[in-house]
């Protein structure tokens, strides 16, 4: 898909294929509404105007889109529209341990216990190794800080995927 594409999609399928690269409803339609995109560098310009808008409840939501890191049966089955790419990114899970598969599904419960929301990792590139260690170091945050930080590794993701978007 190129720019010139999404500037020329209704508004339902923008909807759909904006949602691929972030869940928050406030996002999608700033995103709508930030149209037309002169180019790849503009769209990605435009997205980073209207996340720093976006609020914690917008980054909630959008979190609710992702599947946990290294929950491959979520990823297949509640995340299908987004199951290659979110498979790809977490890739560093696949030749993981089963032990740090273990240790990653203990942290990622006691996170989720601690903030109410799942753990939100910009995971490219990254072992589950590292992910686990970033995700313990994370647990110490007080809330305020640590959805500042999930926000912030939401939007690389969401840039990540706005990207393979117009590359397809």
């Amino acid at each position: 898909m190129n720019v010139k594409a999404l500037n020329e999609m209704d508004d339902a399928n923008l909807y759909e294929q904006l949602e691929k690269c972030c869940g928050s409803s406030n996002w999608i339609v700033g995103m709508m509404n930030a149209r037309p995109f002169t180019s790849k560098d503009d769209l990605i310009q435009k997205s980073n105007e209207v996340w720093a808008t976006c609020k914690p409840k917008d980054g909630l939501e959008a979190f609710e889109h992702h599947p946990k890191i290294g929950d491959k049966k979520s990823l297949e089955a509640k995340f299908a529209s987004t199951k290659e790419w979110a498979g790809s990114e977490q890739s560093g899970v696949d030749s993981a341990a089963h032990d740090v598969l273990d240790n990653l599904a203990a942290a990622n419960q006691k996170y989720e216990e601690r903030f109410g929301y799942i753990f939100i990792v910009c995971a490219t590139g990254k072992s589950a190794t590292e992910m686990l260690d970033i995700l313990n170091s994370r647990l110490n945050n007080d809330p305020e800080k640590e959805i500042s930080v999930a926000m912030a590794e939401q939007h690389k993701i969401t840039t990540l995927r706005l990207h393979k978007l117009l590359s397809e």
